[in-house]
């Protein structure tokens, strides 16, 4: 692939993230039943860490856009794209069917004494309460880690490994949707790993 490719590439993956939130946001509005709390004892023990809402958002996007220069071919991009858009369908339906949502209380935490808390307060304006489970930060870090793989090695399991604990410290899920969303990447992985 020449530069061109890879620039194309870049501007389809920024449209694909950009439409993906659309259909995210479109899920808290439409949930069928009342959202419920999955919070465990050990959900309370976790610390509010504001500052790690750099991690939740800073390292997220450039993590997955990193995969447009790893991408091989116009075949393997439309297949990764097909993955990621698969997985917002499996996620969709969870926050559809199965809504979750993080305690009133937790985002009163949020002081908005530093920058870092009126920025997680502004992704919190943005992005409701609800939608957590499984979590869609670690099964699109999962996903990613994993095709990221091959290039980088072990390292790229950091990637989610960080992305889960931002989300645990920045209150924005709880400890149960954590594994449940890297068993949701790591699933669609696997499915499209045998399109190969």
């Amino acid at each position: 692939m020449n530069f061109t490719d890879y620039s194309l590439n870049l501007m389809l993956s920024v449209f694909l993230i950009v439409g993906a939130y659309q259909f995210y946001f479109w899920c808290q509005r439409h949930a069928v039943v009342s959202p419920r709390e999955l919070k465990l004892p050990l959900d309370e023990r976790i610390p509010y860490r504001p500052n790690w809402v750099w991690i939740y958002s800073f390292l997220y996007y450039p993590a997955i856009l990193y995969l447009n220069w790893v991408v091989q071919s116009a075949a393997q991009f439309t297949r990764v794209a097909g993955s990621f858009i698969a997985l917002l369908g499996l996620q969709m339906a969870f926050f559809i069917l199965f809504p979750v949502v993080t305690p009133a209380s937790w985002r009163q935490f949020n002081a908005r004494r530093t920058l870092a808390e009126r920025f997680l307060a502004y992704v919190q304006r943005l992005d409701a309460p609800s939608n957590c489970f499984p979590s869609m930060h670690v099964s699109v870090a999962t996903l990613t880690a994993l095709y990221l793989y091959p290039e980088l090695g072990a390292w790229t399991l950091l990637f989610p490994l960080l992305i889960a604990a931002s989300a645990l410290f920045t209150k924005q899920h709880y400890v149960a949707d954590i594994p449940a969303g890297a068993a949701l990447g790591w699933v669609t992985f696997k499915i499209f790993a045998r399109m190969n």
